[in-house]
């Protein structure tokens, strides 16, 4: 048998005569192209020294032998795979403008300690927050920077008002999900005036990085991706129970937080001037609560303005469900059978999506109007039991409880996809899942392939909760007309002369949904016609609005 480098020097050899026909070829095509070699970052010759430098050979398997010292020196200049790993992270650490939000869903960090196991401090000292790692804080503020450049009227609302401060005074309680936009809507309410304290709504959706610029900046915020059941009532109650501070203004998405105060802190919840609510079930919540009569304070119906309702639920949703499905299981959709429960603003974004990319979709409603639209818009509207069989994915966005039951997951076929657009991880019966016949098997960040005794498996995303901002981002642009619109309201609330809103739960004035609209059409160079005096006085209206009466269904 040869010694083993002298075979590493025959194949190397060979391998530099290769390159160097590889090297002819390729001058024959520069002539032809115009193109220069020096053009390209590693031309032919560098490329057969390299190959040079790493002898191989199939017996090769326990220790690499080398002819000489020299190769043996050359050789160490290609990194492990521990040194690949480093070198990694050291391009990914210099490169300034490389990070993206992507991070947050694949969170590679190696600490696998609890934030609340940890002692942290901002860079003024102070430790009043919870957050994956400050140290992130320096990329945070980039992604804050980069949705700032798509939430113009935002900004824009903040500069016109931060003169006044009309939050001055305000200390709002906030629970949302923790991202890049939502932190742009955190600093204009403090640029306004308000102290805030903030956590997150949704267990997955928080983005760590972010999280840790509010932090750095002064705001104490309490979250992060991954959280367990009891991280997330933890967070909150942090929030809450702060002694020598006593939150008089909540912002809520999902409702939990107004649950917790209501629950825990009743005097603090007597002594709130004001409730923004952003989310179908939150909103549910606050009506039961009026109906009951324990209600105590003013509430305001974000969800059912217009600018969140036919924007935000609507566009939002129609371009990240695509993005949703895309990360977590690169599905195509041409040809898919897929099964969309609830026909509302977002079940009419998703529909429209998907059937754009040439998915065969259907529809499941209980409201004959809903369904009427849906059939109107060339969907077939179909009950959930009839059709499961055949889908290939089934979504839910109902903002009710157990739509996707143990019955209709046993009777799905194998590698259906099923996942959750609506706010409240109710929608799909998860709890039935967890039982010892089945087997669960993570697969990657926010999905899990839930496998049958007969090998069956059906794709969970973010274990049934809210697919978009759990595995992916959403729009800046849409979320800054949602984001102006619980600003303006909660100025509102906490400006109103007493006795304007009494306890109950109110939509937001008219005139306030045309307004954050108005502050959004410069982006598109959109011109207004305005009215002249006789035709305002033809249709009986103020020629500076608003336009439509209450009632109006747009």
């Amino acid at each position: 048998m040869t010694d083993c480098g002298e075979d590493a020097k025959l194949e190397a050899k060979q391998a530099s005569k290769e390159f160097k026909e590889s090297e002819n070829v390729a001058e024959k095509y520069s002539a032809m192209t115009g193109t220069k070699n020096s053009d390209v970052n590693m031309n032919v010759g560098e490329l057969s020294a390299a190959f040079t430098a790493v002898p191989t050979h199939k017996s090769m398997k326990k220790q690499i032998q080398f002819a000489n010292q020299e190769e043996k020196q050359e050789f160490s200049k290609f990194p492990t795979k521990t040194g690949r790993r480093s070198l990694s992270r050291s391009i990914s650490q210099s490169s300034t403008d490389s990070y993206s939000s992507a991070a947050s869903y694949t969170d590679s960090s190696d600490d696998e300690t609890s934030p609340r196991e940890k002692t942290q401090v901002n860079s003024k000292g102070s430790s009043d927050f919870c957050v994956k790692n400050i140290k992130q804080a320096e990329f945070g503020r980039r992604e804050i920077e980069i949705a700032e450049q798509d939430m113009s009227a935002l900004i824009s609302l903040r500069k016109r008002a931060q003169g006044e401060k009309p939050l001055a005074g305000a200390k709002v309680v906030g629970c949302t999900h923790i991202t890049a936009q939502t932190a742009v809507l955190i600093e204009t309410l403090v640029a306004l005036g308000a102290q805030c304290r903030w956590t997150a709504c949704n267990i997955y959706s928080t983005q760590n990085e972010v999280a840790a610029a509010l932090a750095e900046s002064g705001v104490s915020v309490f979250a992060w991706k991954g959280e367990s059941e009891d991280d997330f009532w933890w967070c909150i109650d942090r929030c809450v129970n702060m002694e020598g501070w006593q939150a008089n203004m909540i912002l809520d998405d999902g409702g939990d937080l107004t649950h917790w105060v209501y629950k825990k802190y009743p005097s603090v919840f007597k002594k709130v001037r004001g409730i923004v609510e952003e989310s179908v079930t939150g909103v549910h919540r606050l009506y039961q609560l009026s109906k009951a009569g324990k209600l105590c304070v003013p509430a305001m119906n974000v969800n059912d303005s217009v600018t969140k309702q036919k924007f935000d639920n609507l566009y939002c949703c129609r371009e990240s469900i695509l993005d949703g499905l895309k990360r977590t299981t690169d599905v195509m959709f041409g040809g898919k059978q897929v099964v969309v429960c609830g026909y509302g603003e977002v079940g009419k974004g998703c529909c429209s999506a998907l059937k754009a990319l040439g998915a065969i979709v259907c529809v499941t409603e209980i409201d004959p109007i809903c369904a009427l639209q849906a059939c109107m818009d060339g969907f077939r509207v179909v009950k959930l039991n009839e059709v499961v069989r055949q889908m290939d994915m089934v979504i839910t966005c109902t903002g009710n409880k157990n739509v996707v039951t143990r019955e209709h997951l046993d009777r799905m076929k194998n590698g259906c996809i099923v996942c959750n657009m609506g706010h409240s991880n109710t929608e799909i019966d998860v709890a039935s899942l967890r039982t010892p016949e089945l087997t669960w098997e993570r697969v990657r960040s926010q999905v899990d392939h839930v496998i049958w005794p007969d090998g069956k498996r059906v794709i969970l995303l973010a274990e049934g909760r809210l697919l978009n901002l759990s595995c992916s981002t959403v729009p800046s642009f849409v979320l800054s007309i949602t984001a102006t619109t619980q600003a303006l309201a909660l100025i509102e609330l906490y400006n109103a002369p007493e006795g304007r809103y009494k306890q109950d739960v109110y939509l937001l004035p008219k005139k306030m949904d045309e307004y954050v609209a108005s502050l959004h059409l410069p982006n598109f160079d959109a011109h207004l016609t305005e009215l002249s005096d006789e035709q305002a006085k033809y249709m009986g209206l103020n020629k500076n609005g608003p336009f439509k009466p209450n009632y109006y269904r747009y």
